[in-house]
């Protein structure tokens, strides 16, 4: 192999790791409904049509987290398969997602409700950053679970503790503070 192979190969494989990262910076994002890291994986100027909306992913941003504030106690978002199709300073990623999600109703009673499907996106590498440019979401699977008829106390108990949370008081953020203050 020759040294400007390897070295395309490395760039590839670099191109494909900060897509996937980006990927995972917008699940945390929607779940614990931080704004900045859903910002991050958008180009400010994208677009995405998911579900209801459709439109610029700014505006889905703010609408997003808007109905998440009123309507959602809790959500996790995963991520499996990804295919990473590179095209330069583009690539076509198609992305399988398992979502499960708890929002209150119109009368305020906590439903849960199984989503499966796919996020189609087109990423642009601007400068030496990888982000969505265009979204479409797919959905392939929904499935209703029902009211919810326990407190969050009586579904984990008390050994399993701390529980998910939302922005901030979630543990990932304590343990990300950790680390990078100690980057040095």
């Amino acid at each position: 192999m020759s040294t400007p192979d390897l070295k395309q190969q490395v760039t590839e494989l670099m191109d494909r790791e900060a897509i996937r990262e980006c990927m995972a910076r917008y699940c945390r994002g929607i779940d614990r409904q931080d704004e900045e890291a859903l910002r991050s994986a958008y180009w400010p100027d994208a677009t995405d049509r998911h579900g209801p909306y459709q439109g610029s992913a700014t505006g889905f941003i703010d609408w997003a987290l808007k109905k998440l504030a009123k309507d959602s106690e809790r959500s996790i978002h995963n991520i499996a398969n990804m295919s990473i199709t590179l095209a330069g300073t583009q690539a076509a990623v198609e992305t399988y997602f398992l979502a499960l999600q708890r929002d209150r109703d119109a009368e305020g009673v906590a439903q849960e409700v199984f989503i499966a499907g796919r996020y189609a996106d087109r990423f642009e590498k601007r400068g030496e950053e990888w982000r969505i440019a265009a979204r479409t979401v797919v959905y392939d699977w929904l499935r209703p679970m029902g009211a919810v008829h326990k407190t969050e106390a009586e579904h984990f108990g008390t050994v399993r503790a701390p529980l998910g949370s939302l922005r901030d008081s979630d543990p990932i953020y304590a343990l990300l503070d950790a680390v990078q203050n100690q980057k040095g």
